[in-house]
């Protein structure tokens, strides 16, 4: 059980201090200045981790098992927080942001699951889909 709890509880404390983080970033300070310290500090964590968590082998041989993902993920991990600043610095609301994004991913993320990795989509879901929708409305709308 604890194997299923503790990560959902890395996550949520984390993507809260992420969204705290990103809200209390200053707005004069340019958006990619304050990323490239964010994934310096990432980067140099990371390593760490590694270092701690590594039972053999080499960080070079690690690298050489890398494909596509790794370096997709880092470009997308860019837009994802530059668009989080860029919300923020718009005037969206921390009480909702990561709310109407959250939602939005899972719906997109339903859709691609069925299209592309044959996930079942069941009426209870796409019901779903559109509660969560005029949720997002109601959120979103002022």
């Amino acid at each position: 059980m604890w194997n299923m709890i503790i990560p959902m509880l890395i996550i949520v404390a984390s993507n809260s201090i992420y969204n705290i983080c990103t809200k209390s970033t200053p707005s004069g300070v340019n958006t990619f200045a304050s990323l490239a310290v964010t994934y310096f500090v990432a980067m140099v964590s990371a390593i760490v981790m590694y270092r701690v968590t590594s039972s053999g082998g080499t960080f070079v041989t690690e690298l050489s098992k890398l494909n596509w993902t790794s370096y997709v993920l880092g470009i997308s991990i860019v837009g994802l927080e530059s668009g989080f600043l860029y919300a923020y610095r718009a005037g969206w609301q921390i009480n909702s942001t990561q709310l109407v994004a959250s939602i939005a991913v899972t719906c997109v993320l339903i859709i691609v699951g069925f299209l592309f990795y044959r996930e079942t989509l069941t009426a209870r879901q796409i019901v779903g889909m559109i509660v969560c929708v005029a949720g997002l409305i109601l959120v979103s709308v002022k």
